[in-house]
């Protein structure tokens, strides 16, 4: 019973871990099917076969008997009567397995073997119809029996009707035996060719599947060294590895044709950018005599100009971080008091209410100081940005709240607002470049699309992790995580 449970609950998991659509099974599948099928086919084919020729046998040993019975008689005859001479042909061609009768023109049964005297087979095959027909299988009280009937004429005369029937009841039991072999044995060789076929194919998709595995985390910045190899693979997998190669190669020439034009475009547009700000901005000071209209249109120029540069700026971080030009001093940091100074600075410049949670122990606390191996400068952007973000999307009187905490191996900075939230089909999309939740808010709060990119960026580059939990209409939390300084 325990077994039975077991391989019940094993071929449960083996069921859940296969996929239908999945190349394997098609194939499998498919393959399994056809030779199914085919071997089927066989099978059965070999038994129809062998019913035929088997049946074909006892009816012509019939037919044979039938032919001979008269002729028999006419010798018996020559020594004795005619009405003598029935029974000895009778019971000179009877035996275990073969029976004879004779019915008068006028119904009556004549001679007969002597087994049809008595016994449960007389009834029904004496109750046959007087009429000829031909050699032909029937099945009467259980048993299986090859009959015919013929006319019976003796020298001229006619004697009635003459039936054959030849009990094949035992043969038949051995071919049904032999059927039921062949069908146990053909599933067997089914499920064994099943199996040996998913073991084939599982070995033949090998190569596709290690191919999978190494493509899985191919990044952007891997594609100048990523290249795939394989042992040994079929030609057609051969070169579908060099043309995935081929490709690498082109992805990574657009990459880094894509970068350098970004850096160059950037880094040219900087500099007369903050020239324009300049002089927009010394006009605006310096500018009393400027009508309304002229002094609105010349601070959207100024405004804009300004979000241009800092779009820039954006540009030229990634695209030095992405070239491997930004490095990073990573040593052990106090996150008390570096989440303390950049709560202060957010208060300086965003004039709003920044809280750091009562939790987070001052230096005073020497046990419960927190450290982590990080870039000091780095990890003051990343918080300033995430802060910036808190306090764009959320209202002005709701405050932006920092916690700090450690989990084992790792400590953590959670950024908390109160504002709108983000959707959840859209928070695993956040951290990509020129991403916005909403494009006309964040084109009227000054957003580029690229601060939260920046972020995971500069994370990620100090070992660490961020994330973001959100719930419409009552906030989001950013989370960063970074090795503490203890950790290897």
């Amino acid at each position: 019973m325990k077994f039975s449970q077991y391989l019940r609950q094993a071929m449960g998991k083996a069921l859940q871990q296969v996929d239908p659509s999945s190349l394997r099974v098609r194939l499998t599948v498919g393959v399994a099917a056809v030779s199914a099928v085919g071997l089927g086919g066989v099978a059965f084919w070999t038994s129809w076969k062998m019913q035929q020729i088997l049946v074909a046998t006892h009816k012509q040993t019939v037919e044979y008997i039938a032919d001979r019975f008269p002729t028999d008689v006419e010798i018996y005859s020559d020594m004795m009567s005619l009405e003598s001479g029935v029974p000895r042909a009778i019971a000179n061609l009877t035996n275990v397995n073969t029976l004879l009768w004779v019915r008068h023109p006028d119904g009556r049964v004549g001679a007969r073997s002597l087994r049809l005297s008595a016994g449960a087979e007389a009834t029904p095959l004496l109750s046959l119809p007087q009429k000829p027909f031909p050699p032909q299988v029937q099945l009467l009280n259980g048993r299986y029996w090859v009959l015919c009937a013929t006319p019976l004429q003796v020298e001229g005369e006619n004697l009635g009707m003459l039936y054959v029937a030849q009990d094949i009841t035992n043969d038949q039991v051995m071919f049904f035996s032999l059927v039921r072999t062949l069908g146990f044995a053909s599933l067997l060789a089914i499920a064994g060719m099943t199996i040996a076929i998913a073991i084939y194919i599982q070995r033949s998709l090998q190569p596709l599947q290690r191919m999978s595995q190494l493509t899985e985390n191919i990044s952007a910045e891997d594609l100048g060294e990523a290249r795939i190899h394989l042992d040994n693979p079929p030609s057609e997998v051969r070169e579908l590895v060099q043309t995935f190669d081929k490709m690498l190669v082109r992805l990574f020439e657009a990459w880094e044709q894509q970068r350098q034009f970004v850096s160059n475009v950037s880094h040219e547009l900087r500099t007369p950018l903050t020239i324009v700000s300049g002089y927009l901005q010394s006009t605006l000071r310096r500018g009393d005599n400027l009508r309304e209209p002229q002094r609105e249109a010349l601070e959207i120029a100024a405004s804009e100009a300004e979000r241009t540069i800092h779009l820039l700026k954006d540009l030229l971080d990634l695209a030095r971080a992405d070239s491997g030009h930004r490095h990073f001093q990573l040593e052990p940091v106090v996150l008390n008091d570096l989440v303390e100074e950049v709560a202060s600075m957010a208060r300086q410049y965003s004039d709003r209410v920044i809280n750091v949670a009562s939790t987070i122990p001052t230096l005073s606390s020497v046990s419960q100081i927190i450290t982590a191996k990080a870039d000091a400068h780095r990890l003051k952007q990343v918080l300033l940005n995430l802060i910036d973000n808190a306090v764009k999307y959320s209202h002005p009187d709701h405050p932006v709240t920092l916690n700090l905490k450690e989990q084992g191996e790792w400590a953590m900075i959670q950024v908390c607002d109160q504002g709108t939230g983000i959707p959840l089909p859209q928070q695993t999309r956040i951290f990509e470049r020129f991403y916005r939740v909403d494009e006309t808010r964040a084109r009227s709060t000054g957003g580029t699309g690229l601060g939260l990119s920046i972020v995971k960026t500069l994370v990620e580059g100090m070992g660490g992790t961020v994330s973001v939990r959100s719930q419409l209409g009552e906030g989001s939390t950013f989370t960063v995580t970074l090795p503490n300084a203890e950790s290897k």
